[in-house]
């Protein structure tokens, strides 16, 4: 599958699964199992991290990868003080069909074209965890290991999860070979200009943490002193990138070229839905639309 409808699938179902770190209804349902929705960063770590049962921080920061570890100590294992993560996942379920009702709206949930959509994207995730993959995919498989929904657009939520997840899984692995520690990772994605410096302080890393990072990545020859990629250092992103993308590949591949572009085209209306709700950050930490 080409790269560059590996990267097109995840920039068309990435804002379908993210909706659920930002819609009104999801930190309702948070707010109802005690977590504090007043910043969505509760939610967010027991939303996502769920799926691996009570895992502590650690455990979280491992698969996470990017986020301070100080920042998860706050949240994890904390998380399941306030709620178990089995009724976290029941209402992370409920989170979603409410939003996906409020967002997509009731007509689109219902018609063939969103149903057709649901197959074809729990086709591609069930390929997503093959046993023969050479890459470990925590958060995936874990995904993965969840009841199947029945109703067509929770199918399609959870299997934009998989997915995306998969994808995420195989960038750790591919930063981790290109030798960026978690704080690197970030510093040498800014230096690229996949979206401004001041962004990535949502991932709780000190100006002491980032400036140390920085320098030493410029002590390899990867960013200048002022925090900007050299020639070396875009073409470390570049190939980390490339390595993500092909590490992706795997679902697609699995789906076909005729049954990737027919899920692309049903994409359109649910992607434009969830863009269109406003809920979603202009700007985003994972540099899509950059690189």
């Amino acid at each position: 599958m080409e790269a560059g409808r590996v990267r097109q699938m995840w920039h068309l179902l990435e804002p379908l699964h993210a909706l659920l770190y930002y819609a009104p209804e999801a930190f309702d349902e948070a707010a109802a199992l005690g977590y504090d929705t007043t910043e969505r960063w509760p939610s967010y770590f027991a939303w996502r991290a769920a799926p691996l049962g009570p895992a502590g921080p650690d455990r979280v920061a491992d698969t996470f990868y990017s986020f301070s570890p100080a920042m998860i100590a706050r949240y994890v294992p904390a998380a399941w003080d306030t709620a178990a993560p089995a009724d976290v996942l029941a209402a992370r379920v409920r989170a979603v069909d409410r939003t996906y009702r409020a967002v997509l709206g009731e007509e689109l949930l219902a018609s063939p074209e969103l149903a057709e959509a649901a197959e074809l994207a729990r086709t591609a995730a069930d390929a997503a965890t093959a046993p023969a993959d050479p890459v470990a995919r925590p958060l995936a498989v874990a995904n993965a290991a969840l009841p199947r929904p029945e109703a067509p657009h929770l199918v399609l939520w959870q299997s934009a999860t998989v997915l995306r997840e998969h994808r995420g899984d195989g960038h750790l692995d591919a930063v981790v070979d290109a030798g960026l520690d978690p704080v690197e990772s970030l510093v040498s994605f800014a230096a690229v200009g996949a979206a401004p410096e001041p962004l990535f302080a949502s991932r709780g890393w000190s100006a002491d943490e980032w400036a140390a990072a920085r320098d030493r990545l410029a002590a390899r020859g990867l960013v200048t002193a002022d925090g900007a990629a050299t020639e070396a250092g875009r073409a470390l992103r570049a190939e980390v990138e490339r390595r993500t993308d092909e590490l992706a590949a795997a679902p697609w591949a699995a789906l076909g070229p005729a049954g990737a572009a027919r899920l692309a085209e049903l994409l359109g209306g649910p992607w434009l839905a969830a863009i269109g709700s406003g809920l979603l950050p202009a700007e985003n930490t994972l540099g899509i639309g950059k690189v």
